[in-house]
């Protein structure tokens, strides 16, 4: 790397030289000769590059700094996750977790927000519904606003029209749905053990195994609730077939699902289905005796059923009598409130006696279905 020094000094003796140049004709009351033009010009031009030079030279230890220093955030998610694995090992006590990065509450550590959210995030990765569903956080009460005819007849009316013609004021109507807050809770127990194997990390370990529980559940919830003092699942949308049968679904039943939403959500729609539902489609043909399911050549997710992604989840009803066998539509449809967001807790001396750890995880959330136009789902005929 070139010479900061030097190139500033011979900067500041080039800026020296064209300022005497100046000086000179100044004093002689004339303007620049030829001679004096051309010196000038040379000068400055050096000038010039030199400060570009310094400029890359800036840049340049600029990259070297970012990528050979860890910034803030990293040093301290580091110095949080070192505390934390100490503290779960036993290898510093309560107080001194306290001391250094963790929060002490009675009878518990909380865990610092850094693997928290790496916990949450997995969460999401984890569950392919509530990573499509729109997300809020909001303490209290949210109303969701959901646009909708005033009544059966009235709407807002688009039409060709005469001159020195009234038009005839029409409107829709704006409704609310409210989210609120549910209180859900998660426990996970750790051997000690995990003191005496040092050939995996606790943190990704902990991350997994509370992201790989939560994520279970929240995916039920928000596939198959109810909405009666709890969430509200995506199979709660009004859109829906059913089905000629209650053990059998069609080729052409799939196709009118489809159909069922709209072609402006269709980008991001796909379906969801138990894996016996699965296994039922994967026989169907069409006309040309070719199979609806295909795979999907991209490596993002192992099938496509009428181009869409296909998503498999056991807390999906199977495909029964008066069961809603499959969901089809763009998730964000689903709105989904954490009002308060996951927090973690880790409690070493509750479970002593089992020679275990337990990681506590509580949250609260709400979701309902704030856009029917964007879900569908297929119901199996009821009876036999």
């Amino acid at each position: 790397m070139a010479n900061l020094k030097a190139l500033t000094e011979n900067r500041a003796a080039l800026q020296s030289q064209l300022e005497a140049l100046l000086q000179q004709a100044e004093t002689e009351h004339r303007a620049l000769s030829e001679e004096e033009r051309t010196s000038f010009d040379t000068l400055e031009q050096q000038m010039k590059d030199i400060d570009e030079t310094l400029s890359r030279e800036e840049r340049a230890r600029s990259l070297t700094l970012r990528e050979t220093t860890p910034s803030g955030t990293e040093e301290r998610a580091a110095a949080e996750e070192q505390v934390f694995v100490d503290y779960i090992l036993g290898r510093i006590s309560e107080q001194r977790a306290g001391e250094q990065n963790m929060t002490m509450a009675n009878n518990a550590a909380i865990i610092p927000t850094s693997i928290a959210n790496r916990i949450i995030k997995e969460v999401k990765e984890h569950c392919p519904i509530l990573s499509g569903a729109t997300l809020y956080s909001v303490k209290g009460i949210l109303k969701v606003p959901v646009w909708g005819k005033a009544n059966a007849t009235h709407d807002i009316a688009v039409g060709y029209q005469k001159e020195f013609t009234e038009l005839t004021a029409d409107s829709g109507a704006f409704t609310s749905i409210d989210l609120g807050g549910f209180l859900a809770g998660a426990l996970t127990l750790i051997g000690e053990s995990v003191e005496n194997n040092g050939s995996f990390s606790v943190v990704d370990f902990i991350v997994s195994q509370m992201a790989e529980s939560i994520s279970s559940w929240i995916e039920g919830q928000l596939l198959t609730g109810t909405g009666e003092n709890a969430a509200q699942g995506a199979l709660c949308t009004t859109t829906s077939l059913t089905a000629a049968s209650a053990t059998a679904i069609t080729a052409d039943e799939l196709i009118a699902l489809q159909a069922k939403v709209k072609q402006v959500y269709q980008r991001s729609a796909c379906w969801t289905m138990h894996p016996d539902t699965f296994l039922m489609i994967k026989k169907l043909k069409d006309s040309n005796n070719r199979y609806l399911l295909q795979d999907d050549f991209t490596g993002e997710i192992p099938y496509r059923l009428l181009g869409k992604p296909v998503y498999l989840s056991d807390h999906m009803p199977a495909a029964a009598s008066g069961q809603k066998a499959v969901l089809y539509g763009d998730y964000s449809g689903l709105s989904v409130n954490f009002r308060e967001n996951i927090s973690i807790r880790v409690l070493r001396e509750k479970y002593s006696t089992q020679h275990a750890i337990g990681v506590l995880s509580w949250f609260e959330f709400d979701s309902r279905v704030t856009d029917h136009q964007k879900l569908a789902t297929l119901t199996m005929k009821t009876g036999t």
